[in-house]
């Protein structure tokens, strides 16, 4: 898969969505809609429709364990609904209380660890996968390529 070399202006309609009002004002004290959004056109030069759904460790554990068979909430799921040359239609979600907690475990800013995880998801709805070594060299390269251009630092350092 090519890399992305030329972020050009797309159509692509970016939904947020949070599972509760706490939820959303969590989220804006990390980052206004203003810059997410901004984030998800920074890596996705398709047009179509993202939804970005911002859950709780309940629900977050819960879809994982529907669309996974894993019981334990995890920091991000992607689900790539349609993908073609031109177009993008995909839903993710986060969970805000992993996310947190990864952040602080890696002693990241949160701003910067969910800037990663919306550069990772956006990726995983493009087709990036991270299975086996060669293609996880080559997503991680990306991302720390299209983070720097964002302005955060390298996130596997």
């Amino acid at each position: 898969m090519p890399l992305i070399k030329t972020i050009t202006p797309s159509k692509l309609a970016i939904d947020l969505q949070y599972a509760s009002p706490a939820i959303e004002a969590a989220i804006g004290n990390i980052a206004s809609a203003t810059p997410i959004k901004r984030w998800v056109k920074n890596v996705t030069p398709l047009s179509g429709q993202m939804t970005l759904r911002f859950v709780n460790a309940a629900e977050g554990k819960k879809l994982h364990l529907a669309f996974r068979k894993k019981d334990y909430a995890t920091n991000v799921l992607t689900f790539p609904y349609e993908l073609s040359k031109n177009t993008l239609v995909a839903d993710v979600i986060f969970c805000l209380p992993v996310i947190r907690r990864e952040a602080k475990a890696q002693g990241k800013p949160l701003e910067a660890h969910l800037a990663h995880l919306i550069v990772h998801a956006c990726l995983h709805a493009q087709g990036y996968d991270h299975e086996v070594s060669k293609d996880a060299k080559k997503m991680e390269a990306l991302e720390i390529q299209i983070l720097q251009k964002m302005g955060f630092a390298n996130p596997y350092k």
